[in-house]
């Protein structure tokens, strides 16, 4: 369409501030739809629903309207699971169907509300019609509301509005709310109204700055809230703190892309997920949560003068999943005491309740490589070990670690399932696996999966050869699978729906079937 901007999210001004700066404006207007798209497919909840079409149907043979006939409780719950349009529409059918529409708690989800009908992706340009029509539906309906997904405006130039909304949803009981602004700025300010919403079951939020929580006082709490989640979003040191504290029930904590140095010190009878994703970590501290489950650290950044992110873990006697602890850049401290290689052993440093256990290492650098063995020391019941390996860009030399030199093969007796990423062959990761399979008594299942050739230059052929190699030295009659990935470099995205799964055991899992066999 002509004199239709060329830019997904920035606005003009920035855009020319950024071109008199010397900055291309589409890389980053790219650059940030791609981050969006990774928000909505991988972080936050999926919509409730799925329209993909106009409801219809078509009329009984005899014209007897036998819907409207059905018992008002059933009538409520059908209409509280269309999209708000569509149960904004059976209003017209008669008075009967106008006070179920407004009796029924209703789901708004903006992507819907476009002139367009479902625009993708929402543009500046789509913000005023979108923004009106949400206004519209929290003005007239009552509520309470299930489910609101609002992630299509750019609300910087509706600061404003976006306060009246979160008033309106906190007035009217809003349970499940997302809330993503769409950039530029990536800095606008949530109103303190957030706050004030005590009927939050779970609350996931994008790209904005939160309010300080310092001035808003004890008085304000989440009490029904069981899961947080927090998407590239500007934050003060204590900010997440004061949050848990003031949500007594809150089981899942996600937090994604914050830049600022992230520091934790978490205290929480309830939480039971804790998984962070690219972020700078400075210092999580799990100092008292008797009912944490999974600790996940995924893609963390690195900090500002090579400096190591430190993992703290203090009491967490239900900690049964951790990953992904990477020795060149986590420094890991069980109680009081910092895990190095080659330290003595001591009931002070293993956490025996963790069973499952995903390490990133780089089995070139040898610094990185002794840790393996005192990580498996530190949790010495693990089942099902993960292993990501590093590609190593620096020459080597003389840093590849012959496994036998260190006490590894006590660490592994009861490891059952042994799943390898990004294996392309190198000599220590040879050695790791040489030491696994005479090692692992009780192996059932080992699965290693190659590199993607398409993305790293190694034989296939070869590597294959080294993996059946090593099997034969295996002890056990386990199964041994080799795959090739057919994915990117390092694996796919973290996403939080798997971490927060609780029906499946191994959030860190594959489906081995779906993966080309070697």
């Amino acid at each position: 369409m002509a004199g239709r901007s060329p830019f997904t999210n920035l606005d003009p001004v920035t855009a020319a501030d950024l071109q008199r700066r010397g900055f291309n404006p589409l890389e980053l207007d790219r650059a940030t739809e791609q981050l969006l798209t990774y928000v909505y497919t991988s972080l936050i909840p999926d919509f409730p629903f799925l329209a993909t079409g106009r409801l219809a149907a078509r009329p009984a043979s005899d014209g007897v309207d036998r819907i409207s006939r059905l018992p008002r409780a059933l009538l409520r719950d059908i209409v509280s699971r269309l999209p708000v349009t569509d149960a904004a529409r059976t209003a017209v059918l008669s008075s009967r169907w106008r006070t179920v529409w407004l009796s029924a708690p209703p789901v708004l989800v903006d992507a819907y509300l476009g002139e367009d009908d479902y625009a993708w992706p929402p543009t500046p340009a789509n913000s005023p019609a979108i923004t009106a029509a949400v206004s519209r539906v929290l003005e007239a309906h009552p509520g309470p509301f299930r489910h609101v997904h609002l992630v299509c405006s750019h609300m910087n130039a509706y600061r404003a509005r976006l306060a009246r909304w979160l008033q309106l949803l906190a007035a009217k009981g809003v349970q499940d709310l997302v809330l993503v602004n769409r950039p530029w700025p990536c800095d606008v300010p949530l109103p303190d109204a957030l706050f004030a919403i005590s009927t939050l079951v779970r609350l996931h939020i994008g790209l904005w700055k939160l309010p300080d929580t310092a001035r808003l006082g004890s008085y304000r709490t989440f009490p029904h809230l069981r899961e947080l989640g927090i998407c590239s979003v500007v934050m003060e040191e204590g900010d997440v703190d004061a949050i848990v504290a003031r949500s007594p029930v809150l089981e899942v904590l996600s937090i994604q892309g914050s830049s600022k140095g992230l520091r934790l010190r978490l205290v929480s009878q309830s939480l039971r997920c804790v998984q962070i994703c690219g972020s700078v970590v400075e210092d999580i501290a799990v100092v008292k949560v008797p009912c944490l489950e999974r600790l996940i650290l995924h893609g963390c950044r690195d900090l500002a003068g090579g400096m190591c992110s430190r993992i703290r873990i203090l009491d967490a006697p239900n900690l049964r999943v951790v990953g992904f602890l990477e020795p060149a850049n986590h420094v890991l401290k069980i109680g009081d005491t910092i895990i190095r290689a080659g330290m003595k052993e001591s009931t002070a440093t293993i956490l025996t309740s963790v069973k499952i256990l995903s390490l990133n290492v780089r089995f070139g650098i040898r610094s990185e490589a002794e840790m393996v063995p005192r990580f498996l020391k530190c949790f010495p019941n693990v089942k099902t070990l993960h292993i990501m390996s590093g590609k190593c860009n620096q020459s080597t030399g003389t840093l590849n670690l012959k496994f036998k030199e260190v006490p590894i093969e006590s660490a592994m007796l009861g490891i059952s399932e042994m799943y390898f990423r990004e294996f392309r062959g190198d000599e220590g990761e040879v050695a790791f696996l040489k030491s696994l399979f005479k090692s692992a008594d009780v192996l059932e299942m080992a699965v290693i999966m190659m590199a993607n050739p398409s993305f790293t230059q190694f034989s296939p052929d070869d590597a294959l050869s080294k993996v059946k190699s090593a099997s034969e030295l295996s002890r056990s009659s386990g199964k041994v699978v080799v795959v090739v990935s057919g994915g990117p470099e390092g694996g796919r995205p973290w996403s939080f729906q798997k971490g927060t799964d609780f029906s499946c055991e191994d959030p860190f899992s594959v489906v081995v079937e779906n993966l080309r066999k070697a």
